[in-house]
């Protein structure tokens, strides 16, 4: 689940792997190894791309589908 989500959120962003490995300073084979589901992701890249994107790690994971809770929070006190 975590794999497809993490691609959808870098593909929404018209983000390449080779912008993302930059970020992550590793090659972008080695990032392709980790969206691929070939190699497991480190959880501190995950942590880090959850920053980027602005998601909760429960959203990547696939726990929920609420993106930002702190988004969510300010449009349920809306």
């Amino acid at each position: 689940m975590y794999l497809q989500r993490i691609k959808d959120l870098r593909e929404d962003r018209d983000l390449t792997q080779t912008d993302i490995a930059k970020i992550l300073h590793i090659t972008q084979q080695q990032y392709s190894l980790y969206e691929s589901g070939k190699r497991e992701m480190p959880l501190e890249y995950i942590i880090t791309l959850s920053n980027i994107y602005n998601v909760s790690l429960d959203y990547i994971v696939g726990r929920t589908n609420i993106k930002n809770y702190k988004e969510q929070n300010k449009k349920t006190k809306m």
